[in-house]
This record gives structure tokens, sequence and C-alpha cells, in this order.
């Protein structure tokens, strides 16, 4: 979205509608902070919110009660979903991920077609997919690091060809708007995707970055930790690399390190690593993350594929906490400035920058100042709900305009529509048959 486009002023919405994956764990995942960052973007400029989820409630799962957000437990595959979304007749749905947009997006356009529809990818799936299928050819050529993970000409070939990856490009197409985490994926989707610049948006985590926090030097910080949803592929292959190839090499140069590993969701597989001995603790969910950091000396978390951009990283920097972690793990999010601690792309560079940042002071106060110079510039929530503002501003004014411009996602609405409302009607149909029988 140009910045020309950035001029005109937001109307009130009259209410908003969010159609969530899961229900929001804010302490979690940073999926789930992202999620509370939109609604509190929302709760500002309408006087309702709903959001809507087909998910099962889950323990860790925020009460949007209390923040003045209704909920709503909607059915796949169900007419009762266009009763009520006809009712509330909201003037802009938010998708949460591309698979309710494909779920839910047919029949949004169709009871509500001035409705304006916006996708939250939160990453590109396909993406994570692709160089998880690298990683695992690297791994079999016994390299720890694949070295193409850069490499945007096979890179995009290998999206190309996947199923999710057609899915996640052509729900994007159908939408007014998608909101992009990373710029490198913003990068990925224009160049070799071709999709027009007018219906992406780059909005990373939407961050308070000035509230006061308590600071903790160096002297009164001890321990390693990493920090990640247990469910969330990525942070399961970064902990077992840490427990089989990483931590041993640490543990060589500082025999009495101690790595707590913190996440929701910890299986047996997660909690069977647990050993003292070897200073490996397996601590499980973290009812406050940000005291979990603070107390931190180091953050190490060495992931091998992934997409979009870390809460876990973020996080640390609200702390002032120096981070150890790959090219990949820290993509698209210091924009240019350098990274709050330490980058390496295998166990013996990140072994030894990551003991280097904990028993040096000076180091690590470096790496723990320049947090704050990368929150202001690129995370300030003033900044970005400013920004994403006069960009709904824009889609307000010219939505039919807008919608011309994009004939390719004309067209894959034409076609989706038909074929997804087909095959709804079959899936209910067959489903009421045998509730009968």
């Amino acid at each position: 979205m140009s910045t020309k486009q950035k001029t005109a002023l937001m109307k009130p919405l009259s209410s908003v509608v969010v159609i969530g994956y899961v229900w929001p764990e804010p302490n979690s995942s940073a999926a789930g902070s992202r999620m509370l960052q939109l609604i509190d973007f929302f709760k500002q400029r309408t006087q309702r919110v709903i959001f809507a989820s087909p998910a099962q409630l889950s323990d860790h799962r925020v009460e949007l009660a209390s923040l003045d957000v209704e909920e709503k437990s909607i059915q796949l595959n169900c007419s009762s979903f266009d009763d009520w979304i006809s009712q509330v007749d909201p003037a802009l749905v938010l998708f949460d991920r591309f698979m309710m947009e494909e779920q839910f997006g047919w029949r949004v356009e169709q009871q509500c077609p001035e409705c304006i529809r916006i996708l939250d990818t939160e990453d590109l799936h396909s993406l994570r997919e692709a160089r998880h299928q690298q990683l695992k050819t690297a791994v079999k050529q016994k390299l720890e690091i694949n070295t193409d993970f850069d490499d945007l000409t096979k890179l995009p070939q290998l999206m190309s060809s996947l199923d999710i990856c057609q899915r996640e490009i052509a729900s994007i197409y159908r939408c007014d708007l998608t909101l992009m985490i990373s710029e490198f994926e913003m990068q990925l989707l224009e160049k070799h995707y071709q999709l027009p610049a007018h219906i992406l948006m780059h909005l990373p985590f939407m961050l308070d970055t000035h509230s006061v926090r308590e600071q903790v030097g160096y002297s009164d910080r001890e321990h390693f930790v990493t920090i990640g949803n247990f469910r969330h592929a990525p942070n399961w292959d970064s902990v077992l690399w840490l427990k089989t190839t990483l931590w041993p090499k640490i543990r060589k140069i500082m025999p009495d390190a101690q790595l707590h590993v913190y996440g929701a969701y910890p299986a047996k597989k997660v909690t069977d690593l647990h050993n003292p001995n070897q200073g490996f603790y397996i601590k499980g969910w973290a009812a406050d993350a940000f005291k979990v950091l603070r107390g931190a000396r180091v953050c190490l978390a060495p992931l091998r594929f992934g997409a979009g951009i870390k809460g876990k990283f973020t996080d640390a920097m609200l702390c002032s906490t120096p981070s150890v972690t790959t090219d990949l793990g820290a993509e698209s999010m210091s924009g240019g400035h350098s990274w709050p601690g330490a980058i390496a792309n295998n166990s013996d560079q990140l072994a030894q920058a990551a003991t280097a940042l904990y028993q040096n002071k000076d180091l690590w106060e470096a790496a723990s100042a320049q947090s704050a110079i990368i929150l202001d510039e690129r995370y300030d929530q003033t900044h970005l709900q400013r920004e994403l503002e006069c960009v709904i501003a824009n889609i307000q004014q010219h939505l039919a305009t807008e919608r011309l411009k994009n004939f390719t996602g004309l067209m894959l609405r034409h076609h989706h529509h038909k074929s997804t409302k087909y095959m709804a009607q079959w899936i209910a149909a067959k489903q009421l048959n045998n509730d009968r029988n």
C-alpha cells in the first residue's frame, strides 16, 4: 500500500467481526498477542467488536468479555453462520489466517457484500512448510542449516508446488487487504508471485514501546532461557536441536550453565528432555513471559525453519534481554539495525556467540541497549495504528474501485464461491442425513 494512498480519515466502523482460527492465547503464542493488538485497534474505532471462532475453548485463552469484546462460537459448513452474520451486518470482517477466509469468506461476501474483508496472515504458512521441507533435505545431507534458505529462486519454486501455497495466495487475492507481518514475505509475494502492492500492507507487531518496565542489570540476571509454544513445529525443532547438538557444546565451555525451557502445551516428548544433570530444565507454560525474560541473561532460540517474525524476540527486546538466534530467526525484525545479541547459523558459532554474550558484561550491555532502538523505530503502536487507520480509510472511500483493480481476485472469488458453496452445502446435507438416521 503506497504512502500516497495513506491520506484519508477513517470513518467510524459500525461493528467489526474477527473470525479466529483459535481463541486468542497471548501468554502462549505471538499469534495470540498479535490478535489482541488488532482487537485493541478496532476497539478504539467501533462500539462493537465480536470474536467468532469454530475452535474449541482453550485452557489459556484470554477472557475477551473482560475486554468488552463479544464471543461467538460458530460452526463450519453450517448455514447458521449466514443468518448470524447477516443480522450483525458488520462494516469489516478480519479473517485470522487464510483457512478462515476459505471457510467463511464466501459466506461473508454473500450476506454482506459491502463489508470490508481483511486477512491477517500471521505468517506465510506455505513459506514455513517449504522451509521445513528444505530443512529435512539438509538434515539428510548432514547439514545443520540449509544453504538454500535464502535462495529466492529455489524457495518460490518449492513453495509453488505446494497445495497450501496455491490456497494461501488465492485467499490473499480474494480479500480487500492482507496484513503481512514480515517484509521478506511482502517481497516474496510481490516479486515472485506478482501480487499487486495495493492489496498488501506490512504491519508488524504493534507494541507499547514506551511503557515503563522494570529493568534488570547484567549482574542480577542468570541462566539462558528459551520460550515458545511447543505445538508450533519450528519451536519444537529448535528445542530438540538445542538438546542434541547446541547445548552440549555450550556446557563444554560453561559446565555449570543452565537452560530454562518455557512453552505452552509441553507433550511427553518435551518433558522427557528434562535433565538437571545436564543443566537442561523443562519449565513448561509461563504465566508471565516478561517476568521470565527479565530474569534471564540471554534468550537462546536457534530457529532452523519458520516464517513471519518472532514474538519471543520482541518480548526479549521489551525486557532488554539480548538474544541469540539464526539469520532465519532474525528475519525482517531489526530493519537494518544491529541485532540486540548475536546471529549465527551453525552450532559451533552459536555456542561461541551465546557464551561470549553471557560472560562479557560490556558485550551484553551493548546488545541490551540496542533493543530500545529497534523497538522505537519498528514496533511503535501509535505510528503503526495510524498507518493501518489510513489504509482502511482509503479502502472505505474507494472500495468498488479497489476491487475492480484486483481482477484476479474477482475471478478467484467467482470460482471459489461456487466450488466452496456447493461443497459446504453437500457436507451440511450429509450431516443432516446422518442426524436423521
